[in-house]
């Protein structure tokens, strides 16, 4: 295919060409015209070169679909073009040369006319709302020196045009949906100094062609979707003073080349997936002002030659694998510093007492490391200081001079965070926490050993957004001043000893989204104008000494989403119906109170409800029907009150529900078996002596049968009566006989199935599947198949918590048949190579019906199919498979379908191999699966096996079947060959043999045979990774040739197999044996060539 895209690509540019050619000849004509009165007549049959331009602004502003702020309410007859508004001309020709409508919000498409302009030099277009694609045509322009077309909604691919633009400068595409690789003739732009493309949505590798490059200054490629390891040669860009690559998919480590830009200022490689340590030879890098390597996989220690960068103003490592300690000189060595990010490492040792010499930092976040000692005092020196984050780590204040930090910090005037959180923090709290900045807006002391009482003076700090105590050993009332923080949006002093009642004025903090009170020995009632926090998304207020009612206003914040937290009180009274505005509440524990009455109907009404716990109160009553609304719920705890009546029928219903606890209530009837009550261990009834019946397993005892009354009969209705019983008893017998006879191959040939996987394995239950599977819900559904779907299931079963659950769907005709098929086909098969049942469920679901399942594996890394063929979704994460890892794969797949040919108990031929069924563990290696078609042969003395079968059944899929199978009735191993061989080109190709490439007679083996061997590396897939990213050799240049000739030899060997495997006639394809050797032979020749 890549052969026909590259001829496509040249007949597209042919084109282009051809159009500025007629218009260079036409607009040379034109001139030659004015100077040659023959030519008048040819003049005049064409525009005025003015009017050509005004031509091709008014097909530009035709394709505008909106123009919000009217800015090109000026191009009309009334003013000359040049006049117009974003349009700028030659002084001399009156030609425009600048198109300059930067962020008016114009929307619509770009018109290929554009490229009429052909004195034009700049466009420049940013921050509108412009889509489609970029035109071609622009390509066209040859005087352009400037194109910023960055944050619009663009979409396609770069123009491989601009490479005739010589003249260009600068390029900014930025912030746009462009797709598609880097082309690399932009290279032929030899006077580039600007390269923009970041937030796209790019892929492929950076062109080595850049390279050539001399003249680039800036190059931004952040936020794609770009893979392969970080080339070496832009080490040779000596020119590079911006470098942006954060954000993409790069692997393997940092370039140690880099270190010879001896004039990049700004180097930013971070979120991507770089590994081993910091090259030392970054120190080189005199210049840098902007270090920024953070969420990545380094390891080891921080270079020391990196702390010679005296220039630096940022330097971030944050969420890396680094360790060691900071020097103590650290200060002194970076003096420009104003950004300092470490967080999310390993460091350890003391924080250096130089920083304060770093007189204009601003932000320092150590946070998530091991940093012990003090918190330097010396830090208060930084007047220019906005955040310290300082949180998890290892830090210590026991003694009031450890906490001379805080007294220091007072005069830091502009700060504006303090994260002190997940320490060892103790000792008292010293008041001077009231006297930080009044700009601070985040203070966060929780998870320490600090005591005392929280000053009253905390109103000092105004501008708090987030206030942060909890947990920590903090007694005595909770200052009613907190009630004038009026921008608070959160406030936590959870886990702390504080008593009292709770203060009114903290309903006044009505921008507060979330109130953590819960772990402290609070008592009183709830403050009824708490109801004026409109806002809370989160009230805790567990496990307090809290009395009275639940106020009626609290219950009325329709804001509350996450969580209502009122257990572990003494609250009586009823739960007011009012909770009914809850609409949107996740979580609602009223639990180990003293409420009492009925539960409330409305409770109902929230439907968006996970988790309910009502536990311990004095609730009566019947369960209220409404709550059977309630589909989400994932818990619902009612113990211990005093409910009665029946259990409701609809708990049966609610498939997500995973915990029902109903015990020491006064309930009574029949136990529900259905739903979460077939799991024992989801829920408990005990404790309600008058229920019966239920899952066996509960031991509770049998229902009693009511009996109807006893009536006197006369003996001619006993006759009447014995007459229609004996009729009906002898019908009732013959159906029992007929079906027995219908059905018994079938029992038999389900049991011999069925019976040798109970053997190997514990059965499990279609609850145990229901629960695994989040009641079969849509987020865990992995693929559907022509048989079923499969699903992602969590359960315990041996060593394997992740599973794969096969559900069959028993109305598609030939299901069951599949089912049996499979579990025949697995019973006695053991390969590496083939996927491993684990178990399997043949019983009947809640409803009655028949339910078949087969518990798999589950591999993380999917099918070879959503590699080969990634969904646009997932393009821009996914990763390419190398050359190496398809032969592997390959290798892998011919040793599962050799063994099910060969080294079986029974030869076995599969049926449907395609890239789908071709499943790969987290190490990649291939395992075959889904042997719904299977079918068995008997051996005979010829190389291949054949078995009649019904010309009604499905035989394989559309591409991957064998052409034989149209003809005949008759599965063999050569079928599987063929598969095999359609399969091995999908994967070397990256063509599926559906394509609309593929028909009328041309096919995907067609297409490898015309290529074959010279120019298989033209249709190879163009996503194929020849080496190995730990291999050198893809990072020089000079070892390119060596690397194409010995991956064109290689693909070629395996190219020459799929052909032979995948011939029409069957009895001259390979068989498996000989292919399986084949492709190891194929493989040692690659390691070979490789090893030298």
């Amino acid at each position: 295919m890549e052969f026909y895209y590259r001829s496509s690509v040249l007949k597209t540019l042919h084109t282009y060409l051809m159009r500025c050619i007629i218009f260079l000849f036409f607009f040379n004509v034109s001139i030659s015209a004015s100077q040659n009165p023959t030519l008048t007549p040819i003049m005049n049959s064409l525009p005025a070169t003015s009017s050509a331009d005004r031509i091709a602004l008014l097909s530009f502003r035709s394709l505008i679909s909106d123009d919000p702020s009217g800015s090109l309410t000026s191009w009309n007859d009334s003013l000359h073009l040049c006049d117009w508004r974003g349009v700028t001309c030659g002084s001399n020709t009156r030609r425009v040369t600048a198109l300059d409508l930067a962020s008016l919000g114009l929307v619509g498409s770009l018109s290929p006319a554009l490229a009429n302009l052909t004195y034009l030099r700049r466009i420049h277009l940013p921050e509108n709302k412009f889509h489609g694609d970029i035109p071609q045509e622009l390509g066209c322009l040859p005087h352009l020196r400037y194109l910023n077309l960055s944050s619009n909604s663009l979409e396609g691919g770069i123009p491989a045009s601009l490479s005739h633009c010589s003249h260009l400068q600068t390029i900014s595409l930025d912030d746009n949906k462009l797709q598609g690789v880097i082309p690399g003739n932009l290279s032929q732009c030899s006077r580039l100094q600007t390269v923009g493309l970041s937030k796209n949505m790019l892929q492929g590798y950076i062109p080595m062609s850049f390279v050539n490059l001399s003249s680039l200054t800036y190059l931004q490629l952040s936020n794609n979707s770009l893979t392969g390891a970080i080339p070496y040669f832009i080490g040779s860009m000596s020119t590079l003073n911006y470098l942006d690559l954060s954000a993409n998919n790069f692997i393997a480590g940092i370039p140690p080349p880099l270190g010879n830009l001896s004039t990049l200022a700004h180097l930013d490689l971070s979120q991507n997936n770089l590994e081993g340590g910091i090259p030392p030879s970054l120190g080189k890098l005199s210049s840098l002002t902007f270090l920024y390597l953070a969420f990545n996989s380094l390891s080891g220690v921080i270079p020391p030659a990196l702390w010679n960068l005296s220039s630096l103003t940022l330097f971030g490592v944050g969420h890396n694998k680094l360790h060691g300690t900071l020097p103590s000189y650290v200060g002194d060595a970076l003096p420009q510093l104003r950004l300092f990010y470490l967080y999310g490492n390993q460091f350890h040792g003391p924080i250096p007492m130089s920083f304060s010499n770093t007189s204009i930092l601003e932000r320092i976040d150590l946070s998530q490391n091991k940093f012990s000692g003090i918190i330097p005092p010396s830090l208060g020196r930084l007047q220019g200081l906005l955040t310290v984050v300082l949180a998890f780590n290892m830090l210590e204040a026991r003694e009031a001079t450890a906490w001379s930090f805080l007294d220091a910090l007072a005069n830091c005037s502009n700060l504006r965070g303090l994260q002190l959180d997940s320490n060892m923090l103790g000792g008292m709290l010293p008041k001077s926490v009231a006297n930080l900045s009044t700009t601070l807006t985040w203070l966060s002391l929780g998870d320490n050993q600090i005591y005392g009482s929280i000053p009253s003076e905390i109103k000092n700090l105004g501008n708090l957004t987030l206030l942060d105590m909890g947990p920590n050993l903090l007694t005595g009332h909770i200052p009613a001043t907190l009630g004038m923080l009026q921008n608070l949006h959160v406030l936590d002093l959870d886990g702390n000893n504080f008593f009292g009642k709770i203060p009114m004025n903290l309903g006044n903090l009505t921008q507060l989204n979330r109130l953590y009170l819960g772990f402290n020995k609070l008592n009183g009632n709830i403050p009824t104008n708490l109801g004026n926090c409109q806002n809370l998304e989160y009230l805790s207020l567990d496990y307090n000494n809290l009395t009275g009612s639940i106020p009626v206003e609290v219950l009325d914040i329709s804001s509350l989403s996450i969580l209502l937290g009122l257990s572990h009180n003494s609250l009586t009274g009823p739960l007011p119906s009012t909770v009914g505005s809850l609409e949107n509440l996740n979580i609602l524990d009223v639990s180990e109170n003293k409420l009492s009455g009925e539960i409330p109907d409305r409770l109902g009404e929230c439907q968006v409800m996970e988790y309910l716990n009502m536990r311990g109160n004095f609730f009566n009553g019947t369960i209220p029907l409404s709550l059977g609304n309630l589909k989400g719920l994932l818990l619902l705890d009612l113990s211990c009150n005093n409910l009665s009546g029946h259990i409701p029928e609809f708990l049966e219903s609610l498939r997500l529900l995973q915990n029902l606890n109903l015990s020491f209530n006064n309930l009574e009837g029949e136990v529900p078996k259905g739903g979460v009550f077939g799991n024992i261990s989801a829920i408990s009834v005990q404790g309600n002596s008058k229920l019966c019946g239920g899952n066996s397993k509960m031991n509770l005892p049998p229902c009693p049968i009511e009996m109807p009354l006893r009536r006197h009969k006369s003996p001619r209705l006993k006759i009447v009566i014995s007459i229609v019983v004996s009729a009906i008893l002898c019908l009732i017998l013959f159906f029992y006989l007929f079906a027995a006879h219908h059905w018994s191959r079938k029992s038999r040939r389900e049991s011999s199935a069925m019976i040798s996987i109970k053997d190997q394995h514990m059965k499990v239950s279609y609850a145990d599947l229901l629960k695994a599977t989040n009641g079969f819900s849509h987020s865990n559904l992995i693929g559907v198949g022509s048989f079923g779907s499969v699903y992602k299931g969590i359960m315990d079963h041996d060593d394997h918590k992740v599973v794969a659950v096969k559900v069959l769907n028993l109305q598609q005709h030939g299901a069951s048949r599949s089912f049996f098929a499979e579990c025949e086909a697995l019973r006695n098969i053991r390969h590496r190579n083939l996927v491993k049942i684990l178990t399997s469920c043949s019983s009947m679901d809640y409803r009655g019906n028949d339910f078949k399942a087969l518990v798999f594996e589950f591999f993380s890394n999917g099918s070879l199919e959503k590699w080969l063929h990634p969904e646009s979704s997932e393009q821009s994460n996914s990763r390419k498979l190398s050359l190496t890892e398809r032969l592997n794969i390959a290798i892998d797949v011919a040793s599962a379908v050799e063994y099910l040919h060969y080294h079986g108990p029974k030869p076995i031929v599969h049926c449907d191999l395609k890239p789908s069924n071709v499943l790969l563990s987290d190490d990649m290696t291939a395992r075959v699966s889904d042997f719904g078609l299977a079918r068995f042969l008997n051996r005979t003395i010829s190389n291949s096996f054949l078995i009649p079968v019904s010309s009604m059944e499905l035989k394989g899929s559309i591409g991957y079947v064998a052409p034989e199978y149209g003809l005949a009735n008759k599965v063999s191993t050569n079928g599987d060959v063929y598969s095999f061989g359609i399969l091995l080109l999908e994967l070397f190709t990256g063509k599926r043999p559906t394509d609309d490439l593929f028909r009328e007679g041309f096919s995907l083996h067609k297409l490898v045979q015309m290529a074959f061997p010279h120019e298989v590396l033209d249709i190879m897939d163009p996503c194929m990774v020849l080496q190995e990213e730990d291999g050198e050799a893809s990072d020089h240049t000079q070892n390119w040739s060596d690397i194409r000739g010995k991956a064109e030899k290689c693909i070629a060997s395996v190219l020459n197999v799929g052909l032979l495997c995948s011939k029409e006639s069957p009895i001259e394809r390979m068989q498996m044996m000989d292919v399986t050797g084949e492709l190891h032979a194929i493989r040692d020749a690659l390691r070979l060539d490789i090893l030298g």
